[in-house]
C-alpha cells in the first residue's frame, strides 16, 4: 500500500512528465526512470525510499517494472538513517544534529572509517563533498521531508574498509501510533511528493564533467575494493577490467590498452592453458604481463640471515607463476597463435606483480634481490595508485 501511494503520487507522474518532454531523458537521473531496484525502509517517523540503478538513462522505458525490497524498522527507536546506512557511528561527541532537507554529495565516515581511508591513501581532493568528521549519524527530523543524493558513508572493521553509497534516498514523514495493545497504526499522505516531479525531471545528477574529477573518484572506488580484506583477487581484477576503470592501468604504465584474462593455449605441447590477469599493450604493439595478488599479506617478503637474504616462499611462488607466462611466449608457435587470435604481440614481456602494501617492501634488501630477476618488477598497491594519481597533479 505504501509503494502504491508513492507510485501514484511520484513515479507515475514523473514517467508521464518525461514522455511529455522527452529531451529531458538526456539529463534525468536514470534510476528514477528505470530503477534496478527500489528499497522501502519503514521507520517510526519516516518511510525511506531508495533508488538503485544507473545514473543515466538511454531512453524512456516502454513499461514500468518495479523490483521492490522491503525492510521494517518500525519496532525500534534507533535512528532510521543509521539503520539504512548499516553502520554504527562511533563519534566521541554527544552532539546530535538533524538531517537537512536536501543533502547532496554528503561524505560521512565513522571515525573508524576515517582512519582506514587515511591508511589506504584515499584521495579526499577527488570528492566534491560536504564532509563530516567525528560526528554522529544525522537524525531525520520528525514531520519533515529529507533527501540524500550521492551520499557516501564509510566504516571499518577487522576485514578492512566498508563502504555504502546511497545514490538517492527520500525520507518521507509518516505518523506511527502503537498505543493500542493489539494493533499498530500508520498514517501517511504522499501527495506532497507531486511537487517534486517537475524539479526531479529537470535535475541533473551530480556527475563530474572535468576529466580529472571524473577519473579520480573511480580510483577511490578501486581503493574501496582492495581495501576490504574480504575482497578476493578476482574481485580486484574484475573491477579493473571494467571499461570505465581501464585508465587506471593504462595511465600507470603509459599503455594503449589493458586486456584482461585472455586465454593462452599451448600450441607445441600438451599443457594446461594459462590466463594472465592483464596484458598491458604498449605503443609499439607489444604487450607486457601484469599479475595481481592480494594487498594484505601476513608474511615477510624477505627471509634469511644477513648477506643470505631471499624472497619468502610465498612471494617466490608468485614470481614462478609469472615466469610460466614468459615461458609460454618463448615458443614462436604460441606467439604466432596469440597474435592471430588477439591482434597484438607478446615477446620477452616485462612481468609486473602487484602485491602487498608499501610497508611490506621498505627494506632496501628486497630491491637488491629483485634486481637478480630478469624482466620482473614488483609494485605495491600504494605504488600502483600513487603512480596514477600523481599524473593528475602535474
Amino acid at each position: 500500500m505504501i509503494f502504491r501511494e508513492i507510485f501514484k503520487n511520484y513515479n507515475q507522474p514523473l514517467y508521464l512528465y518525461l514522455k511529455q518532454f522527452p529531451h529531458l531523458i538526456k539529463t534525468v537521473s536514470g534510476f528514477l526512470v528505470a530503477p534496478d531496484k527500489i528499497i522501502i525502509y519503514l521507520g517510526r517517523t519516516h518511510v525511506g525510499i531508495e533508488y538503485l540503478g544507473s545514473e543515466v538513462a538511454k531512453e524512456i522505458p516502454k513499461s514500468i517494472e518495479m523490483n521492490i525490497e522491503y525492510f521494517d524498522y518500525s519496532m525500534t527507536d534507533d535512528n532510521l538513517l543509521e539503520k539504512i546506512i548499516g553502520f554504527s557511528y562511533d563519534s566521541s561527541s554527544r552532539i546530535k544534529f538533524p538531517l537537512a532537507g536536501i543533502n547532496e554529495d554528503l561524505l560521512l565516515p565513522t571515525n573508524r572509517g576515517w582512519d582506514e581511508l587515511d591508511a589506504l591513501g584515499w584521495n579526499l581532493q577527488a570528492q566534491n563533498s560536504m564532509m563530516g568528521m567525528n560526528i554522529s549519524c544525522p537524525i531525520p527530523v520528525e514531520h519533515e521531508f529529507s533527501r540524500i543524493v550521492n551520499g557516501r558513508f564509510f566504516d571499518a572493521d577487522e576485514a578492512g574498509l566498508k563502504s555504502r553509497h546511497i545514490k538517492w534516498l527520500d525520507l518521507i514523514p509518516i505518523r506511527f501510533d502503537d498505543s493500542p495493545s493489539d494493533v499498530d497504526v500508520f498514517s501517511f499522505d504522499f501527495r506532497p511528493l507531486q511537487k517534486f516531479v517537475e524539479h526531479d525531471a529537470q535535475y541533473a545528477y551530480p556527475l563530474p564533467d572535468d576529466y580529472k574529477y571524473t577519473q579520480l573518484p573511480k580510483i577511490n572506488r578501486f581503493i574501496e575494493v582492495w581495501g576490504n580484506k574480504n575482497s578476493r583477487e578476482t574481485d580486484i581484477t574484475a573491477h579493473l577490467a571494467k571499461p570505465e576503470n581501464e585508465f587506471i592501468l593504462t595511465m600507470r604504465f603509459g599503455a594503449l590498452a589493458a586486456k584482461a584474462e585472455l586465454l593462452c593455449e599451448w600450441q607445441s605441447e600438451e599443457r594446461k592453458a594459462i590466463k594472465p590477469d592483464f596484458f598491458i599493450v604498449n605503443s609499439n604493439g607489444y604487450a607486457d604481463i601484469l599479475e595481481f595478488k592480494l594487498p594484505n599479506i601476513d608474511k615477510n617478503a624477505v627471509v634469511g640471515t644477513e648477506n643470505r637474504e631471499a624472497f619468502g616462499a610465498w612471494l617466490t611462488s608468485y614470481i614462478a607463476q609469472t615466469r610460466a607466462y614468459s615461458t609460454y611466449f618463448d615458443d614462436p608457435n604460441n606467439r604466432r597463435w596469440f597474435e592471430e587470435k588477439y591482434g597484438f604481440k607478446v615477446h620477452k614481456p616485462r612481468r609486473w606483480l602487484v602485491v602487498g602494501r608499501r610497508a611490506d617492501f621498505r627494506s632496501e634488501v628486497w630491491r637488491e634481490i629483485i634486481a637478480d630477476f630478469r624482466d620482473l618488477d614488483i609494485l605495491s598497491f600504494d605504488d600502483l595508485i600513487d603512480g596514477v594519481v600523481v599524473q593528475f597533479y602535474k
